[in-house]
């Protein structure tokens, strides 16, 4: 045997030992050899691949460390939609859950598998022969990042199957979590560094797999548990079943898992989890409860937003008693005023919190706070804490003064004002408050609008504080020698952020409309209004009465346009936004037909497609002027049907008299 083929052979070793030893220790806690035997044999398949480059690929465990290449995420779309869960957060809520599941299945018997909600980040895992091929962030439920590269250094999540019998292709959804222990050490560390600290686990995850640098991902530790699969030919018939086919393939999959044929066993099940889950090494809100079947879970079908066949029970918030400091004020990029109360630190859900939001004026006056209160501190979703009461009986004649307002900006000293009407009081000054103005540019630059990669609040700060930019089209005046000569920042960095300015150019009109910050503007309301008018100088010219005359349009959504327009600086900033080249009009795709055959006809759509996703159906009825609405109701023109129709949405389309048209009628309508 020559030494080259030795070399081969030796690598395949290497590489199928250290797949073994990874799942061992990472998924089941259970390490074969020491830490110290495992670098050694790390390190030697290290030194033959550098030595061997044409044994290269990509699924190695070498890849686990990571590379510090910068790279730009791709986005791409899912094959299933990612569709969130209904929240519920009462026993009540979840035996009306299992009712419902009860009656729309009628005598047929099922199963709930019940599992542990794990707070992390949602990734959606493509496999084909049983490698690795694509990892992609949820994004928004229809197309998402592609973050397979950092996904390759999570040691918990196989990079090549074990055992045998996996599909050829399949997805595998999950939760990429930061453990309590990583998320303390890298705070930790964030401190001595005067960096900002992470609020809790889930954000740590979120802002590590979006880093551009997957060696520092690697550093970072990340774990994952997977809990759902999706193909064409899975391994089995039940959610529950399908799960242990895939740890046995090397997956990591909760072992808390369990079925339940019973709501009692159900409640038991929160009930044991609602303290155990203190004792988990990572942090979870709450319980996934879903019928087993997957036969069953087709024909419960989705709503527009969730499936019907599971829900989601969320634990009840940890509470705590604390003393109120001070009230401090921040300002929002629409000029907002909220109130903060700072308060000694206490630590609730594995995270010490020291500030709650206050809302606002009529928030804090029904709580009657006076600075020294003990005050009861929650936190909502175990995410966002909030104070919920006074502890009135700790009150004594001691106590400071009662909080009350402030009638002036802390920014920028302008009196402040309130509409009549709304809860907020603002700041009228948009011109020359400081939060403001980075505020709008920071939503001008966030991904759903103008997508502009490699500035954050912390680079707006400091491009502002510096004098570079004063608005969101000064940043189209940026050249790299502006940006390289800052602190923190270099030739590279400058280089990617004036890169990623330059592709915003090509963003579509309907996120510059949504991008340049109008009040009540938001995305839906952007695409509704640039269909409607096509341009952004027919929407600065148009009337009160055709901006209301748009579906969704109104009054005070309106008025905040009109208002938006008058105004001389927003005008100019528009005028020079369109000078540096963004998109102010609708760019029509000759290639898509347009037609009024639906016009005036509210369409639901229902049920799974031979011939085109849900999706694809939804945009031809808006091409050809219909409109797409969630629920049957008595002002609907037909439900388009495909196989598998919710029996919820036949039964009240029946009961109403609504048609039901299946795709092969409907592809005739539009014909």
């Amino acid at each position: 045997m020559t030494e080259t083929m030795t070399a081969k052979t030796r690598i395949e070793q290497l590489r199928s030992e250290l797949h073994r030893h990874n799942h061992n220790y990472y998924v089941l806690n259970a390490p074969e050899i020491s830490d110290f035997e495992f670098d050694r044999l790390m390190r030697e398949l290290q030194e033959l691949e550098a030595q061997h480059p044409e044994y290269y690929d990509p699924m190695s465990p070498t890849v686990r460390v990571g590379s510090d290449i910068s790279n730009e995420f791709v986005q791409v779309a899912h094959k299933y939609p990612m569709l969130s869960l209904g929240n519920t957060y009462s026993f009540d809520e979840v035996s009306d859950f299992y009712n419902r599941v009860q009656k729309s299945l009628g005598s047929e018997p099922f199963e709930l598998c019940c599992e542990i909600k794990y707070d992390g980040v949602s990734i959606s895992l493509t496999y084909e022969e049983g490698r690795l091929v694509r990892a992609v962030t949820r994004g928004d439920g229809v197309q998402g990042d592609d973050v397979t590269a950092n996904v390759k250094t999570i040691n918990s999540i196989p990079l090549v199957l074990h055992d045998e019998g996996y599909p050829r292709e399949f997805e595998i959804r999950g939760e990429i979590l930061m453990p309590w222990e990583q998320f303390d050490r890298l705070n930790r560390e964030r401190e001595a560094q005067e960096e900002a600290l992470f609020a809790n686990p889930r954000n740590a995850a979120s802002g590590t797999l979006k880093l551009q640098n997957s060696a520092v991902v690697a550093s970072r530790k990340l774990d994952a548990y997977l809990y759902y699969m999706l193909g064409d030919t899975l391994p089995d018939t039940g959610h529950y079943e399908c799960l242990q086919h895939a740890a046995q393939w090397g997956f990591k999959v909760s072992p808390a898992m369990r079925k339940c044929n019973t709501l009692d066993e159900v409640f038991e099940y929160i009930n044991y989890w609602d303290t155990e889950r203190k004792n988990l090494p990572v942090a979870t809100d709450g319980i996934v409860i879903k019928v087993n079947s997957l036969a069953q879970q087709r024909l419960l079908g989705y709503t527009a937003k969730v499936p019907r066949w599971a829900i989601a029970y969320k634990f009840q918030a940890e509470k705590a008693v604390t003393r109120l400091g001070e009230i401090t004020y921040q300002v929002g990029r629409t000029g907002t005023v909220t109130p903060v109360a700072n308060f000694d630190p206490v630590q609730l859900s594995g995270t010490m919190v020291r500030r709650a939001t206050l809302h606002n004026a009529d928030f804090m006056e029904n709580l009657d706070l006076h600075i020294g209160d003990m005050v009861f501190v929650e936190k909502g979703g175990e995410i966002i804490p909030k104070i919920t009461a006074v502890d009135l009986d700790a009150r004594s004649f001691m106590m400071g003064e009662k909080v009350r307002f402030i009638t002036r900006c802390p920014e920028c000293g302008t009196p402040l004002m309130r509409v009549e009407g709304e809860a907020a009081i603002f700041c009228p000054n948009d011109v020359t408050c400081p939060p403001q103005i980075k505020g709008r540019i920071e939503h001008f630059i966030s991904r759903k609008a103008m997508n502009i990669d490699g500035l954050g609040a912390e680079t707006v700060d400091l491009l502002y504080s510096v004098g570079l930019i004063h608005d969101a089209a000064d940043l189209y005046k940026l050249r790299i020698p502006d940006i390289s000569r800052l602190e923190r920042m270099g030739y590279k960095s400058a280089e990617n952020i004036i890169r990623s300015i330059e592709r915003s150019r090509e963003v579509p009109f309907e996120r510059v409309l949504f991008a340049v910050g109008i009040r009540f503007v938001g995305e839906t309301v952007a695409k509704k209004l640039a269909r409607a008018f096509g341009s952004m100088e027919r929407i600065e010219n148009a009337t009160f009465e055709e901006l209301v005359a748009v579906d969704e349009i109104g009054e005070k959504i309106a008025l905040s346009i009109l208002r938006f327009f008058s105004n001389e600086q927003c005008r100019t900033l528009v005028a020079r936004l369109k000078e540096a080249g963004l998109q102010m009009e609708v760019v029509e795709d000759e290639s898509i037909v347009r037609t009024d055959k639906l016009a005036g006809k509210n369409i639901v759509i229902s049920g799974v497609f031979a011939q085109h996703s849900r999706n694809e159906y939804k945009i031809m009825i808006e091409q050809h002027g219909g409109t797409n609405v969630s629920s049957i109701s008595g002002k609907t023109s037909f439900v388009l049907a495909g196989r598998d129709m919710g029996p919820a949405k036949l039964e009240k389309a029946q009961k109403l008299g609504v048609p039901i048209v299946d795709e092969d009628t409907f592809l005739g309508m539009i014909e």
